[in-house]
This record gives structure tokens, C-alpha cells and sequence, in this order.
């Protein structure tokens, strides 16, 4: 952890220097530098992932958008960002209330880092944490308390969770649109953020092409390109950019 923390304090350096239903994957492959049992590969679930074949059916997006336009809310950050509100959850599953969201203030002026792990517990103090709300590797409400969390959905299901996980074992480009779908619909003051690897963006954004454009306009892609530089992808709102042993980087725009 040493090392990770001298990484981290690297990385922050270098980003601040330069800083109804819808249709219904070289995905992050965020194994490549990890290590140790506890911190599996993702694309190690495929056996996991056909338990659920049940969630995944495809859908047909609706050939008619909501009435209104709505404006998306503020979202929070984390400690040094304090204009951006906790994601909000309502894990089921493992039998816990939902997250009691934060009162929503001021987005942030300028690109921030997100950690996201497996293992919440590694991701520095004081950092915003990205984790899983779903599937073998769903994090517990006690691994992330007092954190500012954004919950990561990883089979297009959880509408609760802020982010999805588009990769071949998790959701499909198809079940990102209609993920996106239904999240917008209950929370359309909110917003979709879909995480996905730089390859698969293009057919992603050709699924979410077909949802309503307010729908479109609440979507934000967060993009994988572990090149371990920091930087944004043109026209990403957050890429990921470096791959650890506990945990991966990001660098997020204030819009995300």
C-alpha cells in the first residue's frame, strides 16, 4: 500500500498540473497487472455471469420520449470535491436499507480522481470510491462507510446503481441503452454513467443513439484506456487510465 499511495500522490500531481423499455462487449480486462486471489479478474466471471442469463434479455427502446424535459441534478464528490453528492443504492440482495443520498451542492471546478476497486477498502481515504452494487464481487454497505460512493451495476439491472459496466461477462451494448432507460425513467433528474473499454465505446453509443435525446443528454462515458498516463479521452466525462494491484485511476471532468 506504500507503493500505491506514492502512485496516487503521482497521479493526483499530474492530473492537477493538467487539469415502456429500451433495446435490449474487449471489455476493461482489469486483470493484466492485478494480483492475488482476492482480487479475481472480471473477465474471470463468465461462468458467474451464465447464473444470470435471466437479467440480460434484450429490449426495444420506446418510440416515445417523456413529455417534459427534465435538467440533471448535481452529483457529489468526495472530500476535497464537496459539490458532488453519493450515489445512491438499494442493495437488495444482501438484505441492506439503500444509501441515504447527500444534499446535492456545487459540481466541482475542476477534473478530480475516482478509485475503483473490488476491494473498497484498499482505495486511499479521502478519494471518491467506485465499487459494485451487483454480481460475485458486490461490495457491503460496512466496506464503504462514511466513503462517497459511486455503485457500479454489472448486469443492467440495478437502476439504484449511478454506473454501469459494459464488458463481455458483464452488461452488453444493447443492455447499457436499456439500463439507461429505466434509471432515467425513475430518477430523470439523475444521471447514467456507463463505463466501458475505448474499443467498445462505438457500438455502446450506437445503442444509446436510439434512447430519447434527454435521455442521451443525462448519459456519461467513462472510459477505459489504462495507457497509465493521466489524460481524457476526446470526448469521454471520465477515462480510466491506470490499472493497479488494489485498485484502478481515473480522472473524471467536473460534469460527470
Amino acid at each position: 500500500m506504500a507503493a500505491a499511495a506514492g502512485v496516487a500522490a503521482g497521479i493526483a500531481a499530474g492530473v492537477s498540473a493538467g487539469a415502456g423499455d429500451p433495446v435490449g462487449a474487449a471489455g476493461r480486462l482489469d486483470a493484466i497487472s492485478r494480483g492475488g486471489a482476492a482480487y479475481a479478474p472480471r473477465h474471470a466471471r463468465a461462468a458467474h455471469a451464465a447464473d444470470h442469463a435471466d437479467s440480460r434479455s434484450a429490449r426495444a427502446i420506446p418510440t416515445h420520449a417523456p413529455s417534459r424535459q427534465h435538467s440533471r441534478s448535481k452529483v457529489t464528490a468526495p472530500a476535497q470535491h464537496p459539490g458532488r453528492k453519493a450515489a445512491t443504492r438499494q442493495p437488495a440482495r444482501h438484505g441492506h436499507p439503500p444509501v441515504t443520498p447527500q444534499p446535492a451542492q456545487a459540481a466541482p471546478a475542476k477534473p478530480y480522481l475516482i478509485y475503483d476497486s473490488v476491494l473498497p477498502t484498499a482505495i486511499p481515504a479521502d478519494n471518491m470510491v467506485a465499487t459494485y452494487a451487483t454480481g460475485p464481487y458486490a461490495a457491503t454497505l460496512s466496506q464503504v462507510a462514511g466513503r462517497h460512493v459511486i455503485w457500479i451495476d454489472v448486469y443492467g439491472t440495478d437502476y439504484e446503481a449511478s454506473a454501469l459496466d459494459v464488458e463481455p461477462t458483464d452488461a452488453t451494448p444493447d443492455q447499457a441503452a436499456s439500463w439507461a432507460y429505466h434509471r432515467l425513467s425513475r430518477h430523470p433528474t439523475e444521471l447514467a454513467h456507463i463505463y466501458t473499454n475505448i474499443s467498445e465505446w462505438p457500438q455502446v453509443q450506437a445503442a444509446c443513439a436510439r434512447l430519447p435525446g434527454w435521455m442521451q443528454s443525462h448519459i456519461r462515458w467513462w472510459i477505459a484506456d489504462p495507457t497509465g498516463v493521466p489524460h481524457l479521452v476526446p470526448g469521454s466525462d471520465a477515462t480510466q487510465w491506470y490499472w493497479g494491484s488494489s485498485y484502478d485511476i481515473s480522472t473524471a471532468t467536473p460534469r460527470f
